[in-house]
């Protein structure tokens, strides 16, 4: 059942996304928890961003890794030497592993993309031992002002974008609750919401601008297509709202946010 996140290769979802992923792992594991031993699994692991960070506790014995696409799968591959990392494409709603094999299971920035969010949670409850502890987090969707900076301002210059690559409403689970009664509907016990805030920094404008256009998703086709005049008025305004009136195309930070819930696996 394959998730509705258009992946366009590791280097792009690296710009765009993984250096946030990157940022956002250890606030998650410090809410959500890590096992003082055994077996643990990252579902839709991406490039690798949480899978490392739970690397770094050594006396986790095995650390399964798992995403759909499978260029994530070879660029976490080549960046870890870790024996206790096992990495392999697959499904986040149709989990290959056996039942009760692991002490913790998690999922970074994924269930907000896929196909069938309960499935992918009871899956996750599925794999876990009895008492084991399941977490995952996605983006509020109100809490990424530097893309909705973007896209508002990408739609105010060309409303032809809207259903072009542009995000178009709110994506499941972004809002407060929704992730948590995923979580309870499936099963989990004890389940607890949290807020968990990262800063995005930019380092210029080109940092900004760029890997939204040529990172993930299909905006990128239409950026190209449009004529030389409108490409340069639409990174233009792009420019004009990043720097927000200054003449210093410098550093920016934007404080963003996402949901995340942990619970317990009582059965």
């Amino acid at each position: 059942m394959p998730s509705n996140f258009v992946a366009k290769g590791a280097q792009a979802y690296e710009a765009s996304m993984g250096r946030w992923s990157q940022r956002l792992a250890a606030p998650f594991l410090s809410f959500s928890g890590v096992p003082p031993r055994g077996r643990v699994l990252d579902a839709g692991c991406g490039t690798g961003s949480l899978t490392l960070a739970l690397a770094a506790h050594p006396q986790l014995e095995a650390i399964e890794a798992l995403d759909f696409e499978q260029s994530f799968v070879e660029a976490l591959r080549s960046r870890t030497t870790d024996a206790r990392i096992r990495v392999r494409q697959g499904d986040v709603c149709a989990l290959p592993y056996e039942d009760r094999m692991f002490d913790g299971a998690y999922s970074l920035l994924v269930l907000h993309f896929v196909s069938d969010a309960d499935r992918a949670v009871r899956e996750m409850r599925r794999v876990l031992r009895p008492g084991a502890i399941g977490a995952a987090a996605v983006w509020s969707h109100d809490g990424m002002p530097s893309w909705r900076l973007f896209w508002k301002t990408v739609l105010a210059l060309e409303p032809e974008a809207a259903g072009n690559g542009v995000p178009s409403g709110r994506r499941p689970l972004t809002a407060a609750g929704e992730l948590r009664e995923v979580f309870e509907r499936v099963g989990f016990t004890g389940v607890t919401e949290t807020m968990l805030t990262i800063t995005m920094d930019y380092a210029n404008f080109d940092d900004f601008w760029r890997p939204k256009v040529y990172g993930q998703g299909t905006f990128a086709a239409f950026f190209d297509a449009l004529p030389q005049a409108r490409r340069d008025r639409l990174c233009g305004g792009l420019r004009a709202a990043y720097l927000s009136g200054s003449q210093d195309d410098g550093p920016r930070g934007f404080a963003s946010l996402a949901w995340a819930v942990r619970g317990t696996n009582d059965a």
